[in-house]
């Protein structure tokens, strides 16, 4: 017999309140009945889960560990409904797409949003990622496009060209850089960076051994903006794509330079688990943002 999901609910409660009586009451059921529940989930699962005494309940090492399935249980549950969701709203279809940092601060986000006009029937969802954790999200089938830099493991996945982005020294006002600056001009300076999952961060590591230069990375952070922060209160030197750190820095009157070096152009590239069908909602995607890049470079 398979406990129900209310009983795992109520346990969460519990384990997480130390409190039987508080875990009733957020479920809205008698005390008694909460620990005949209690009690059934022990049967079930052949284990005892609490240690019950005046002060309320601790958990076993059992407990413990139901406690983390549990609320994987609970949240692959909550995922199911909101999938169905999607589906029950009457689409027919339903993307999901995963892009790297630097794509959802400059292009994406708006390029998915012009398509929605012309394909209402297609609900897509958007999430921020690296590189590296798109294409494997790619590969594990969790999601159906990855926006990522190129560079990153795409062997037997099916990629497409999609835009390029510009990487740009962002600097203190005061700082002076040669107009024409470089990479390799930036490593005499501390360097304020990306976390180190990130795949601008190991881009720039690997350009710093082919220079046979130390990169020191003072900080390491999660965002552009967070890096545009600590340039702004003299921490270092950020290295960034240029339309995105533009926006930001332009409010901290920082520098944004473009870097002189050939690798500093970067390509983005749309990639799937196999060659979309034209004529299918993904395919029908990836022409879209094909077709706002090429509008772009045309000047459209």
């Amino acid at each position: 017999m398979l406990p129900d999901l209310d009983s795992l609910v109520l346990f969460i409660r519990a384990a997480e309140t130390r409190n039987l009586t508080r875990a009733a009451e957020a479920s809205f059921i008698t005390v008694p009945a909460a620990s005949r529940r209690l009690s059934l989930l022990e049967h079930q699962f052949k284990a005892q889960l609490f240690e019950r005494h005046s002060r309320g309940l601790d958990l076993t090492a059992a407990g413990e560990r139901l406690l983390v399935l549990a609320r994987e249980v609970i949240a692959t549950v909550h995922h199911m409904r909101a999938e169905m969701t999607n589906y029950g709203s009457g689409h027919t279809a339903v993307l999901r797409i995963h892009g790297n940092t630097s794509a959802m601060a400059q292009f994406l986000p708006a390029d998915i949003a012009s398509f929605h006009p012309t394909r209402p029937d297609i609900r897509l969802v958007l999430e921020e990622c690296w590189s590296a954790d798109a294409i494997r999200k790619l590969r594990s089938g969790d999601i159906d496009l990855g926006v990522v830099v190129e560079g990153v493991d795409t062997v037997g996945l099916a990629t497409l060209p999609y835009r390029h982005d510009q990487l740009a020294a962002v600097a203190p006002p005061k700082l002076a850089l040669p107009e024409r600056v470089t990479f390799s001009d930036l490593l005499d300076h501390d360097l304020v960076g990306l976390e180190g999952g990130s795949s601008l961060t190991r881009l720039l590591e690997a350009h710093a051994t082919g220079l046979m230069k130390p990169m020191a990375l003072r900080v390491q952070v999660r965002s552009f903006e967070a890096v545009c922060r600590a340039v702004e209160a003299g921490l270092g030197i950020g290295v960034l794509p240029m339309q995105a750190a533009r926006g930001t820095a332009q409010s901290m009157n920082l520098q944004v330079l473009p870097l002189a070096d050939p690798w500093a152009s970067r390509r983005m590239l749309l990639c799937t688990r196999t060659v979309a069908d034209p004529t299918s909602a993904l395919g029908a995607l990836l022409m879209h943002l094909q077709g706002c890049a090429a509008r772009e470079e045309a000047g459209v």
